[in-house]
């Protein structure tokens, strides 16, 4: 994989989460997303994807080898995609959408943003030699 494709993928991801939590949460205000998963998307959750966020960002700029760092996010994506499965498994999105449309269009779609950076990650990471040379 070439660094240019690495750093892109890499800044997209932190973008996606510190945004994407940014705006469906409207800044932390937007308690339809708390209710609907008080564990996992609490405020102290969603900051937390943020937090990720900076983390991909970081990682977006060093130079030598990420392949573990990488192997980390894959990691973190899937515990996320497993979440988000399981989360609809026992839920309902319609009442969430009647209650709030930012809260059901962000449950129905953060655990699909999740699983594309998750095989990214897996793809940079499986890709990558102990070198940190593709």
């Amino acid at each position: 994989m070439n660094r240019k494709m690495l750093k892109n993928g890499l800044i997209a991801a932190g973008i996606m989460n510190i945004g994407g939590v940014l705006v469906f949460s409207r800044a932390f205000n937007n308690v339809a997303i708390n209710y609907a998963d008080p564990v996992v998307m609490s405020n102290f959750g969603l900051l937390m994807i943020v937090v990720w966020g900076l983390a991909y960002l970081g990682a977006a700029f060093i130079n030598s080898n990420i392949k573990w760092l990488v192997g980390a996010f894959a990691l973190e994506k899937l515990v996320y995609v497993v979440v988000w499965v399981m989360w609809l498994s026992k839920n309902s999105l319609a009442p969430l959408y009647s209650t709030d449309v930012f809260a059901g269009v962000f449950y129905s779609i953060y655990g699909l943003n999740d699983l594309v950076f998750m095989l990214f990650f897996a793809w940079v990471f499986l890709s990558q030699h102990p070198d940190g040379h593709a």
